[in-house]
């Protein structure tokens, strides 16, 4: 086994991809929510996506939450787009890292963006080109990943050629979503094999959902394979719309916790990150997921006896 990497990236996703699945909760509390992770030490938040409401009604107030956030310095903020409509109202916004998704399973992009995959991936060639002229970082994510709820399986090879021809229109990064939580240690493998045999140095980020609770082992194998940047979920906030059943992404301070406990460091304060994912389930007003948020970082350490 290859050694682990020492610093690891983690975004926090809750503010976007968490309170998307979550019953509509007031712009004021999203801000409350967001300015408290900007204070944790994480590095980079995914804040907001520029959708319409009439599909995702949560982000409807996106211009407005992100006025209102209060930016901290050292952190980095990104946006999710699904077309060019939503591009321009995040270099509007002031945004420079943007996101675009297009699904790995041909009709789970057709559930969320009514076309097809090979119509999303020219319609991305274009928006990539819009957001360099801008001066903004485009990031390709493409779900569904390691299996459909539609579709079942899906071959690493098609994301790879994804990989591929994304690489080539100028994506300047590339995230695997596990949209529907069927990753497991050896779909990891499989799908970073088949990337890497393809596009080796394109640097890479992983999505992992905690369905079926293997997110923390698939992010281990990602270790493994030298990946150092993972999407993560404040209290474990979150899932897909248009994958039933997929609820629930990896918690945040699961994560982090596991990640400390082996001397990785994400330079994000434990302790800090549970008081946000407590203010998250009060604002959420359900109990979240997250293991850590019950036992607390000290009890979680404690050895047994």
């Amino acid at each position: 086994m290859r050694e682990l990497p020492g610093v690891v990236s983690i975004r926090e996703v809750g503010p976007r991809d968490g309170l998307q699945n979550e019953e509509p909760i007031p712009t004021e509390a999203k801000v409350r929510l967001l300015d408290a992770l900007s204070r944790t030490g994480v590095r980079r938040i995914e804040a907001v996506s520029f959708v319409h409401p009439k599909a995702i009604p949560q982000m409807a107030d996106a211009d407005e939450v992100w006025q209102r956030a209060t930016k901290v310095d050292g952190v980095r903020y990104s946006a999710l787009v699904p077309n060019t409509r939503g591009a321009q109202r995040a270099l509007a916004a002031g945004f420079t890292e943007i996101e675009v998704v297009v699904s790995a399973s041909d009709t789970h992009n057709r559930r969320n963006v009514n076309r097809s995959t090979a119509e999303s991936l020219d319609d991305i060639a274009e928006l990539i080109d819009m957001l360099h002229g801008a001066g903004a970082q485009a990031e390709v994510i493409i779900a569904t990943s390691f299996g459909c709820p539609y579709e079942g399986d899906i071959d690493p090879t098609r994301v790879a050629a994804i990989v591929e021809r994304v690489v080539a229109d100028g994506a300047d990064r590339v995230a695997f979503g596990d949209t529907t939580g069927m990753g497991t240690p050896r779909r990891v493998r499989d799908l970073l094999t088949a990337v890497r045999d393809r596009n080796a140095d394109i640097p890479v980020l992983l999505h992992f959902h905690n369905t079926r609770g293997t997110a923390l082992a698939n992010l281990l194998t990602a270790l493994e394979f030298g990946v150092t940047e993972f999407d993560a979920s404040v209290g474990g906030l979150g899932g897909c719309p248009y994958a039933p059943g997929a609820s629930g992404n990896l918690a945040t301070e699961e994560a982090v916790h596991m990640l400390h406990d082996m001397g990785i460091d994400t330079g994000i304060d434990l302790d800090a990150l549970i008081d946000a994912a407590k203010l998250a389930e009060d604002l959420t007003a359900r109990r979240l997921p997250s293991g850590v948020l019950r036992a607390g970082p000290r009890t979680a350490l404690t050895p047994l006896p």
